[in-house]
């Protein structure tokens, strides 16, 4: 779901009550979604224990949005947001069933790593989190300082863990579609954080975007 690679700005231009409608939109969109997925979900939790892991992320990411704080510096860009909202909102969408394709220790595994990696990198970013590229001020700490986008990192890992103790055509779709939302999220997000010198001095300090050593 949803995210930013940095955060911490405690000042700012003030919100307009454009910026507060926009702000406040975003985040019941995202609870009435995650109300959706819960209830999805919650029926298969007795045959397939390992499904609350997926909800267990998907809470994380309702909850920072919820309880984050505003920032005025938020991109209004049509193509942004639809980025934004196509990176974030097909997870809410995946369903329990399909066919397990590995025991699941292993998926496990995959979901549980995910999930850990979402937590440190949201703990470094406390309330400055949202979903469209918005700067919220620099974070260097913790998994930032490995990849400049660890969250979205987090998601991929949590989601195909999802996949492969439940893996149906219906889910694969929505995850490909959102890995790809995601990679051209990052260049939206990159293109307004990089306007940032401290960003752009962070960038050239940690040059790898979502993957270590590889991109």
């Amino acid at each position: 779901m949803a995210s930013a690679a940095i955060g911490g700005r405690t000042s700012g231009p003030p919100l307009t009550a454009a910026d507060l409608a926009l702000d406040y939109a975003e985040r019941a969109l995202l609870l009435f979604l995650y109300l959706l997925l819960l209830a999805r979900i919650g029926p298969s939790l007795g045959k397939v224990p390992i499904n609350s892991l997926l909800l267990v992320g998907e809470s994380l990411v309702v909850g920072f949005v919820v309880f984050r704080r505003g920032s005025a510096d938020v991109s209004k860009r049509p193509l942004d947001w639809v980025l934004a909202l196509g990176g974030t909102l097909p997870s809410l969408f995946l369903r329990p069933g399909g066919q397990a394709l590995v025991p699941p220790g292993p998926a496990g595994v995959l979901m549980i790593a995910g999930i850990l990696l979402q937590v440190s990198a949201k703990a470094s970013l406390r309330r400055s989190f949202g979903m469209a590229p918005a700067n919220r001020g620099v974070k260097r700490g913790g998994p930032y300082r490995l990849v400049r986008h660890p969250i979205y990192l987090g998601y991929a890992l949590t989601w195909f863990g999802f996949l492969l103790i439940n893996f149906q055509l219906f889910d694969l779709s929505l995850v490909v579609f959102a890995c790809g939302m995601q990679v051209a999220r990052v260049g939206a997000e990159e293109r307004l954080l990089r306007r940032d010198p401290a960003y752009a001095a962070y960038a050239r300090q940690v040059r790898f975007r979502l993957v270590p050593w590889a991109w």
